[in-house]
């Protein structure tokens, strides 16, 4: 089990000391304003232990995947913590006759984030993003802020909207 030491919510404003991803330093520059969750660990932990840690509700927490698809392509899919991508749905969604995880060694090299510190935002390129239906019954869901230790909580219209998205049906049933 991973060692929690310390979490801190709040608001981050410029001057705070809080590191920047890239993640923060988009929706800084967009004026979005979102609430920082942070805790500190010793190894990678699921998005579950992550909700635990923050106190945010399970079903309004969203993990992101990347996904390659048969056209060679990159696509970007967030879904809630305690689900699967349907790949089927998935592949449909962005147009692909089929889609599968990228491995986990080229995480950091297609992304620019290392596992379980994947934002939806601020990748190295801007890929197709696919965020799962369920995300539309909330106003701000929780994603991770683009490291380990960071989660954020952002108005889903201005992440739909930074990450030129869209929502689909996108998990298993």
């Amino acid at each position: 089990a991973a060692a929690i030491f310390r979490r801190k919510e709040g608001y981050i404003m410029a001057k705070n000391k809080e590191p920047k991803t890239n993640a923060m330093r988009i929706l800084d520059r967009m004026k979005i304003s979102y609430k920082t969750f942070t805790y500190e660990c010793d190894e990678f932990i699921d998005g579950i232990h992550c909700a635990d840690i923050t106190g945010a509700p399970y079903e309004q927490s969203f993990k992101t995947l990347v996904m390659e698809g048969k056209s060679g392509g990159y696509y970007v899919f967030v879904v809630p913590i305690e689900k699967e991508v349907d790949r089927k749905a998935a592949a449909k969604a962005v147009g692909e006759k089929a889609v599968d995880m990228i491995h986990v060694k080229d995480i950091l090299k297609i992304t620019g984030y290392v596992r379980g510190g994947c934002s939806p935002l601020g990748m190295k390129k801007p890929y197709p993003v696919v965020f799962d239906a369920s995300a539309g019954g909330f106003e701000e869901i929780y994603v991770s802020g683009g490291r380990v230790g960071l989660t954020l909580k952002v108005p889903l219209a201005a992440l739909l909207k930074v990450t030129n998205g869209k929502l689909a049906d996108i998990t298993m049933k």
